[in-house]
């Protein structure tokens, strides 16, 4: 009996099968928190008061743990009062995947809990201007320098070392350095997104411009290209496909710096919007602006991909990964 093709080793899937599977990645773990969130059977440990009863400090809507309630009910009755009411809940920070839903929408119309915050798109446009200075700073100095280091061994050995020491440390630890520099507004959090993907951008650049297949090198000199062209007719010709797909990768790495850089100098992007609907316990708003994140850096990734399939048609890595 043969296999499904879908779980053939290295084998590509079909259009419709990628669809399918595609789709069902985002619908397993949404039908696993439903499971958790609607089905008290399964993980209920808290109890929602729907009827303080005789107790003073229980109001509706507060929760409590389970067994803390059903004592207070059996003190209750046993004293002859009117016992506490409730349905069993999770707790307050895992809400449900409908409330969640419900807050995409009302967490854009509710203001600002201070007079000085931003609006949830206030917000979100902030941190995404963060997220494209940090990288395009990164890029202009990162490219260059990762294609020259692949190409020419002398130009590694004088650089790689100081850029594999300096990946190892945690962009975080420069935040107090960089606002002492660049003040407290957006200069510390582009530092960080750029500190953050810098090196790690020489590194896998250069690494991607060293697997450039030396038969194009050799066919080109047969056909009369000078050693100084190499570079610019040859190497980066060749390998933009693959610098383009690093990109995209090396963007994603730059959104999971945000959180951090955001939360350097003034309070301001999506950190400071989330820090602050957690404090007031609007945990629905805080899920619904987390997965705002996850749904804008996937759409871009997403149009980056289908930009690269109109780009680089001849490109098959391309292709699978769009």
């Amino acid at each position: 009996m043969s296999k499904p093709r879908w779980l053939r080793i290295l084998r590509p899937l079909s259009p419709h099968a990628r669809f399918v599977i595609g789709i069902a990645s985002f619908v397993l773990p949404l039908a696993l928190w439903g499971i958790v969130s609607y089905v008290p059977v399964v993980w209920h440990p808290q109890v929602l008061i729907t009827d303080p009863g005789s107790v003073s400090y229980l109001d509706v809507g507060a929760h409590m743990e389970r067994a803390a309630f059903e004592s207070e009910v059996a003190d209750a009755r046993h004293e002859g009062r009117a016992p506490p009411k409730g349905v069993a809940a999770n707790p307050i920070y895992l809400p449900s995947p409908g409330e969640v839903l419900k807050a995409f929408y009302t967490s854009f119309k509710t203001p600002p809990p201070t007079k000085d915050g931003q609006w949830l798109h206030q917000s979100l446009w902030h941190s995404i201007q963060i997220i494209f200075w940090g990288f395009v700073i990164s890029s202009v100095f990162g490219v260059p320098l990762g294609i020259l280091c692949g190409a020419y061994a002398a130009i590694a050995r004088l650089s790689e070392p100081f850029v594999e020491f300096f990946r190892y440390l945690p962009a975080p630890a420069f935040g107090a350095l960089a606002v002492a520099i660049l003040g407290i507004y957006d200069g510390p959090k582009i530092a960080i997104i750029v500190i953050g993907t810098f090196f790690q951008q020489v590194l896998i650049i250069a690494n991607t411009t060293r697997k450039l297949d030396p038969a194009l090198l050799e066919a080109a000199l047969t056909l009369g290209t000078r050693s100084r062209q190499l570079l610019t007719r040859v190497v980066i010709p060749g390998i933009l496909p693959d610098l383009y797909r690093d990109q995209r990768i090396l963007l994603g790495w730059a959104w999971t710096y945000l959180i951090v850089a955001e939360l350097i100098g003034t309070t301001s992007g999506i950190t400071w919007f989330i820090t602050q609907q957690a404090r007031y316990q609007h945990f629905a708003n805080v899920y619904a602006a987390i997965a705002m994140i996850g749904i804008i850096g996937l759409g871009i990734d997403m149009l980056l991909a289908l930009l690269g399939r109109r780009l680089f048609p001849w490109d098959r890595s391309l292709a699978k990964t769009a």
